[in-house]
């Protein structure tokens, strides 16, 4: 770091980290050609290092490089991790009945297999977004020289540095089919923090829900135990806090705001150039690793602890009222929801309450109000 001396907040184009990298290089070759460092010989800085190039599409062509390999390498398999985790416990739960939520108030059930088959859906879905990203991504500016035209470089410069890009990160590259869109836009980034931001908005989802779910332990929801991996108060002996969901849910915060910085630095292309690069790269490359970090630990220090609370969730079960949906297609919308008002009003539970009403039988009811026969489309 000694020798990169610099901070993000610098001219939009990144010239003065272009030229940073572009002397460290001039001076390595120097030492190992056995010159004097800083005496621009026998490799000069501009003349030598940044031939056929400029700060204009070398900085955004390591822009693409930088996201793409940080993707590739980290957040996808940490991505992929998380969602298997959330598959097995969905997989774990699909017989366990539980009552479900809408609007926060009780509503028909589900099983709690079910209700994380969804988290499994958002983060397969998240991760098809991110390799859609990743194909504009793998577009570079380099060969566009100043303004897009190449003056100064050669035909095929573009090519080859892209192959030998690909062969030397083992990943693939591909020349900017528009060398003007290449620097003036930088629509593939916003793209891309795009996509990490509606990873943080899947996430978030999911983290809220197993708190929720997990508080208690005995005056809340209570239908999941969370692991215990840390003390949650310095003052309440025996608190247990969801200390990871909580730090995924901040760290999902931060990722929105990187994206609003990532838009307004997307949208301030001028003419030929847009003067934004350094912000663009800083909150896309900060997002990707903290999205990377969250999932990882969210993955090992929560998911894979996560129980279900079966007595609890068959108590709530038993205790609803919005079972009486069932009853819908028997005795009609208007009955079901007076015995669903009498049941609430009275403290009855919704057979007894159902039975007193006179308007279905028990074996009826029975019959009818059955979690296990709610949980799919009738088959005719």
């Amino acid at each position: 770091d000694e020798h990169f001396p610099l901070v993000v907040w610098q001219t939009g184009s990144g010239t003065q980290t272009n030229m940073n990298v572009n002397e460290v290089i001039s001076n390595r070759a120097i030492e190992m050609l056995g010159g004097e460092l800083g005496s621009k010989s026998p490799v000069h800085p501009n003349d030598h290092v940044n031939m056929s190039q400029s700060s204009n599409d070398t900085f955004p062509s390591a822009m693409h490089i930088a996201a793409v390999l940080e993707i590739e390498r980290k957040l996808l398999p940490g991505l992929r991790d998380l969602r298997n985790a959330l598959q097995n416990k969905s997989t774990a739960f699909e017989d366990i009945i539980k009552i479900g939520r809408t609007h926060l108030q009780d509503a028909v059930p589900l099983t709690l297999g079910q209700e994380f088959s969804a988290y499994v859906q958002q983060l397969e879905f998240g991760e098809q977004r991110m390799l859609n990203a990743l194909e504009r991504l793998r577009y570079l500016a380099i060969g566009g020289t100043a303004v897009g035209t190449g003056l100064n470089s050669r035909r095929g410069f573009d090519e080859l540095v892209c192959r030998e890009l690909s062969e030397h990160t083992g990943t693939v590259f591909r020349p900017a089919p528009n060398k003007f869109e290449a620097l003036a836009a930088h629509d593939a980034m916003v793209e891309t923090s795009g996509a990490l931001n509606t990873l943080a908005v899947s996430l978030t989802k999911i983290a809220n829900d197993i708190r929720f779910l997990g508080s208690g332990p005995r005056c809340g929801l209570g239908e999941l135990q969370l692991p215990e991996n840390e003390p949650g108060s310095s003052i309440m002996p025996g608190k247990v806090n969801p200390t990871q969901c909580e730090a995924m849910t901040m760290l999902c915060a931060q990722v929105m705001g990187n994206h609003v910085a990532v838009t307004i630095g997307g949208s301030n292309g001028h003419f030929q150039l847009n003067v934004y690069k350094p912000l663009i790269a800083y909150n896309v490359l900060h997002s990707t690793r903290l999205l990377t970090d969250g999932m990882k630990s969210f993955e090992l220090h929560c998911v894979h602890g996560i129980e279900a609370n079966r007595e609890r969730i068959a108590f709530l079960v038993e205790r609803s009222l919005m079972l009486v949906t069932a009853l819908n297609p028997v005795i009609g919308y208007d009955k079901a929801a007076a015995i669903a008002k009498k049941a609430h009003r009275e403290n009855l539970s919704l057979r007894e309450a159902a039975l007193a009403s006179g308007y279905i039988t028990a074996e009826a009811f029975d019959q009818a109000v059955d979690p296990r026969r709610m949980l799919a489309p009738a088959e005719t």
